[in-house]
């Protein structure tokens, strides 16, 4: 599966999941990938896949919760592979706390990597984007981007702010050939369910595998519209704005069915 006019792509959060299903697509598609991640085992996995098809691809390994080397790395794609059609910004911190036992330290985190990150990255690039009069901008947001989670605060937080920006943005670019796509996520089969240290997410039921949202991407970079629910759960989102107390209870029922709803 391939995009006309997407030929070399930044992909973050490459090393697993989402951001290798998709790297590995765009490669077989012909794409030259850039992959990041923090995990270089992982992700020479992943670049050697890609590299079978797209021999040119690369790896950057690094913490895009260090901002200034997030900007650096989007730059220095850009270099490497002479321009960049299509900025992925996937990488997520996941942050599942109740949040009277949040700290300060662990919602600054995530939105880092969740939000700032992708900030930093689309802007270290957007300019010469503008200058070419063309580029693709694709976040990677989340169901909880749109809806309240409990026991997820800071990681809703991030991603709230993500589409918030994405929607800005695309107004902003309307105008200018540099296209903005906001790929909302719902449940899927990834390790950001199960990480060390975390409490237990509320939701405990099928997810969708990443080849699903793999699939997704590449259909919104090809699509005229700006959000892309993967898969399709925007009806769940438009009844919690059509009745928002009513989602907020029931989510705090489902949070007490499930133990967690108070410290």
């Amino acid at each position: 599966m391939s995009t006309p006019g997407v030929e070399r792509v930044l992909i973050t959060g490459a090393s697993s999941g989402i951001g290798a299903a998709t790297a590995r697509l765009l490669a077989r598609g012909g794409a030259t990938v850039g992959l990041v991640g923090r995990r270089p085992d992982r992700l020479r996995e992943v670049l050697d896949e890609c590299a079978a098809h797209s021999p040119d691809s690369r790896m950057w390994v690094d913490d895009l919760g260090d901002l200034d080397r997030a900007a650096a790395i989007a730059v220095e794609a850009w270099d490497a592979f002479g321009a960049l059609d299509a900025l992925i910004n996937n990488a997520a911190a996941p942050m599942v706390r109740h949040v009277t036992r949040l700290t300060p330290e662990e919602v600054e985190r995530t939105v880092r990597v969740n939000f700032l990150s992708p900030v930093r990255m689309t802007l270290a690039v957007l300019p010469r984007m503008l200058a070419r009069g063309r580029g693709v901008i694709v976040n990677v947001g989340s169901m909880g981007a749109r809806l309240g989670i409990a026991r997820e605060a800071a990681y809703c937080a991030s991603k709230f702010a993500l589409a918030g920006w994405s929607e800005a943005m695309a107004v902003d670019l309307a105008d200018t050939g540099v296209r903005v796509r906001l790929v909302q996520p719902g449940p899927i089969d990834t390790d950001i369910w199960d990480r060390p240290g975390e409490e237990r997410a509320v939701y405990d039921g099928p997810k969708e595998p990443p080849a699903t949202v793999a699939q997704g991407i590449l259909a919104a970079m090809g699509s005229d519209r700006f959000e892309h629910y993967v898969p399709d759960l925007k009806a769940v989102v438009t009844g919690k704005e059509a009745d928002v107390d009513a989602y907020l209870a029931a989510a705090a029922e489902m949070a007490r069915v499930a133990g967690g709803s108070l410290p």
